[in-house]
């Protein structure tokens, strides 16, 4: 009798720990994926069109950096075809040359600004609230951004200097403060309370 009524409670028993040791074992892999993770460091930022092939010029980089180029400058071109559409609509209409010559000077200065503006993207991180600003001119002057696309696309990807910079810099003080944190163990090693515990 005593055999019959003790075996569920070593049975439960047996589950429970069972139940603990699982328990434990997934705590134990989370924190081990955990410190994984800080030990990998900070990751490149993705571009666009590119992912993180910048970083090492992998994953077919050479061939998204031609797309890049070729699909910018193909874009560009048909933007100007439409905009001479657009001008030969105005000239139809017979609106005055005072209006002709304003629409003409208002796209080619919004192409210039917005040309510079994405090529100075390129480098640096520009303000959210000036870009938010500049929509609406950057709009009108697509054409310029199409075109710093195109001849940043020529030496490297379009904000890759600007990525990089910055993916070193984070690895760098990563690799600082990972120094500083598990310090010298040469010096660990010498020291004396090691040599008293020895």
């Amino acid at each position: 009798m005593s055999d019959e009524t003790g075996t569920p409670d070593s049975a439960a028993g047996s589950e429970d720990s069972a139940a603990g040791a699982t328990q434990a074992a997934t705590a134990q892999a989370v924190t081990s994926q955990a410190a994984t993770a800080r030990d990998r460091g900070p990751r490149p930022e993705p571009l666009r069109f590119f992912g993180t092939s910048w970083v090492n010029h992998d994953n077919g980089y050479p061939a998204r950096r031609a797309g890049v180029a070729v699909g910018s400058l193909a874009a560009a071109v048909l933007s100007c075809l439409v905009l001479r559409f657009a001008y030969e609509g105005i000239q139809i209409a017979d609106t005055g040359s005072f209006v002709t010559v304003l629409v003409i000077a208002m796209f080619a200065i919004c192409s210039a600004l917005a040309f510079r503006n994405t090529w100075e993207g390129f480098g640096k991180r520009h303000d959210p609230e000036r870009q938010a600003s500049l929509r609406g001119l950057l709009a009108i002057g697509f054409v310029g951004s199409l075109l710093a696309y195109f001849v940043r696309s020529l030496t490297e990807a379009p904000g890759e200097k600007l990525h990089r910079e910055e993916y070193e810099k984070a690895r760098e003080a990563h690799e600082r403060r990972t120094t500083r944190r598990t310090g010298n163990p040469a010096k660990n090693a010498k020291s004396p309370k090691n040599k008293r515990r020895r």
